[in-house]
């Protein structure tokens, strides 16, 4: 089971910013809440894609959407909101995911 980083009221802000919601273009995305968990630990971990704990799915699926967010700019709207609270650590964050190779 994933423990989740986020809280309910910080999802609950940046929800409606994530690409997949339903009656959205595209197909909806499985778990917006999941995938971003998995991206935050990344980033908390500094590991390489290829060692993402299988609870989180593919670590290759999780890289190509991680990747495709990033072209959308996602990730900077995302943490813009995220940042506004001073308990999260925005800094080691911005700077892991963005920086890492699909190969690891």
């Amino acid at each position: 089971m994933v423990r989740f980083t986020l809280r309910d009221d910080q999802w609950e802000r940046i929800k409606p910013m994530l690409p997949g919601q339903a009656g959205g273009r595209g197909r909806p995305g499985r778990d917006n809440r999941l995938f971003l968990e998995a991206i935050l630990w990344l980033a908390r971990t500094g590991a390489p894609w290829r060692d993402l704990p299988e609870e989180f799915g593919n670590w290759n699926s999780v890289y190509q959407r991680f990747a495709r967010w990033q072209k959308r700019g996602v990730w900077s709207e995302v943490f813009e909101e995220l940042a506004k609270d001073s308990d999260f650590e925005i800094e080691s964050i911005r700077t892991r995911p963005s920086d890492a190779r699909a190969g690891g």
